[in-house]
């Protein structure tokens, strides 16, 4: 055969063998192609979505810590006074306790003095009636002694 025929025959086998390849074979490789393409933007449309929602989710839990933080110290705070509160309100009642307990002794110290002096002026008449029982047993004028006597009490 000649060369030009063998040429030939290979140019219309090539031919065939193209249209075969683009009418059965090509189709379902492109499909397979572009479907992967296709996932991939998907994947990746996934990921930037995913990103975004997890920068959103960071900035959200941002905020509530800052929150929980500022509440945790409203609270402290809150706590820090009610403290200083009981303590100064305990303070005032001790203090106010404290002025009942001395003002109650003063009293019964003021009590205890009157009944002492009391006492001393019922022992100072006491001497005085027998210095005067003594005194009249030497003199007969009873009624200048006796009065005597009652100014002297008077006095104590």
């Amino acid at each position: 055969m000649s060369i030009n025929a063998t040429l030939f025959v290979q140019a219309i086998v090539f031919l065939i063998l193209a249209l075969f390849t683009m009418k059965f074979v090509w189709p379902p490789i492109a499909k397979a192609l572009d479907e992967r393409a296709q996932k991939i933007a998907d994947g990746l449309a996934a990921a930037d979505r995913a990103k975004t929602e997890l920068a959103a989710a960071d900035q959200r839990v941002k905020q509530e810590l800052t929150a929980a933080s500022n509440e945790t110290a409203t609270r402290l705070a809150d706590a820090e006074r009610r403290a200083q509160a009981i303590i100064e309100e305990a303070k005032a009642r001790a203090a106010e306790e404290g002025n009942k307990i001395v003002a109650a002794a003063q009293a019964e110290a003021q009590q205890q003095s009157i009944q002492a002096r009391e006492a001393l002026r019922e022992q100072v008449a006491a001497l005085a009636v027998k210095g005067a029982e003594q005194i009249l047993r030497k003199e007969v004028n009873a009624g200048v002694h006796a009065d005597l006597l009652n100014r002297l009490k008077t006095e104590l």
